[in-house]
């Protein structure tokens, strides 16, 4: 099954968004194999070329490496992805507040939202 873009920014970006966020959510574990370019790009529904343009964009950030005859390999720092992770959360956490105080809501009113949606998912 293909996955799904918005045409608003270049694919290979949405693929290094989508293969960090399945890294730092554990969905490919930390030190795992990933499968081969070709596949990760037929999984997804886009050329090679742009999966092994986000796989290298990935290379550079060093969330994944090479090793020559063997593939590509998830990085092993833990503190890395943690680092990657806490960045992820407080980047979405700003973009929430950012839109409920814009619509009026004080920060104690953002508190007792959130405190009410979590004991509701409890």
């Amino acid at each position: 099954m293909a996955w799904q873009f918005d045409n608003s920014k270049p694919i290979y970006i949405q693929l290094v968004e989508a293969l960090k966020l399945q890294i730092i959510s554990g969905t490919i574990p930390i030190g795992s194999k990933l499968i081969s370019v070709r596949d990760m790009a037929e999984e997804a529904g886009v050329n090679p070329n742009t999966m092994q343009r986000a796989l290298a964009e990935l290379e550079r950030e060093n969330l994944v490496f090479s090793q020559r005859t063997t593939g590509r390999f998830v990085t092993e720092d833990e503190n890395l992805v943690k680092e990657l992770r806490r960045t992820f959360a407080m980047e979405k956490i700003n973009e929430l507040t950012t839109t409920l105080l814009q619509m009026g809501y004080s920060k104690n009113e953002l508190i007792e939202l959130i405190h009410s949606y979590l004991n509701k998912e409890e």
